[in-house]
């Protein structure tokens, strides 16, 4: 973990101070969720402070919920944002076919205003960030590493949302890609194996991208809805396919059956 992330505590060391800033780095996005933190020895070091005011500080943020102690194990950020899609709430949307549409439809507009913002407010850092995860995306699709490609998908939506520079539409926004990633709603990979999709997507992530590496707002906010528009087309469309495939499987084997 780089040395500047915690920074020496430099007026009156308490445990409120540290707990301030591990909470702003929580918040920030710079901590999340699963990280772990430095060890007691290295992290008093690094906030100058000493170690029974840094137990506190570990305590009272275990209290809030921020972070969570493993016996043996070390000190890592808590799951901040595993409530707001409950286990419940989840195997509930699973069940509507409606909830695809209202999760790409929600996504298409909240990810062509984080485009935007991130096309007006993208540090150099960030766009290198950006500019790295595309070259690997395209490593990644010129090698038909279709596994790759999808998981380089999700960094690279992230790394945009980081980009924008929002605090709320970043954390609203990793909540959405952590139920992408668990395959919640539609399936990466049915996507992904359609016919032209792979290209067509690489496509409109180079779009997204050089539309924010140019810094021009409005080219990004239409290029990621657009994106999203053929996502939510697209995912349809395998849904369509994979169902045809099973009808398919069934009636065959029904007839070889049968011959027998």
């Amino acid at each position: 973990m780089s040395e500047g992330f915690y920074s020496p505590i430099d007026h009156v060391r308490t445990a409120d101070e540290v707990c301030a800033q591990i909470e702003t780095l929580v918040l920030e996005g710079v901590l999340r969720v699963g990280d772990k933190l430095p060890g007691e020895r290295e992290l008093s070091r690094r906030f100058d402070v000493s170690r029974p005011v840094l137990r506190e500080a570990i305590k009272q943020l275990e209290t809030r919920g921020l972070v969570v102690t493993r016996h043996g194990g070390g000190t890592f950020v808590a799951d901040v944002i595993g409530d707001v899609f409950s286990p419940v709430m989840l195997e509930l949307i699973a069940r509507h076919p409606k909830a695809t549409h209202d999760y790409l439809e929600y996504r298409r507009d909240v990810e062509g205003i984080a485009a935007a913002y991130a096309a007006e407010r993208a540090t150099e850092h960030d766009k290198a960030l950006l500019a790295d995860i595309m070259r690997r995306m395209e490593a990644a699709h010129a090698d038909d590493d279709t596994r790759e490609e999808a998981e380089i998908d999700i960094e690279f939506h992230n790394a945009i949302c980081e980009s924008a520079h929002n605090l709320l539409l970043m954390h609203a926004l990793r909540s959405c890609y952590r139920v992408l990633a668990n395959g919640v709603f539609f399936s990466r990979a049915l996507v992904y194996g359609l016919p032209g999709a792979r290209d067509e997507l690489l496509k409109q992530h180079r779009a997204v991208h050089d539309a924010i590496m140019a810094g021009d707002p409005a080219a990004a906010k239409r290029a990621a809805e657009a994106h999203m528009e053929f996502v939510e087309k697209y995912s349809l469309e395998a849904e369509r396919a994979k169902s045809r495939e099973a009808v398919s499987r069934l009636r065959r084997a029904q007839r070889l059956e049968g011959a027998d």
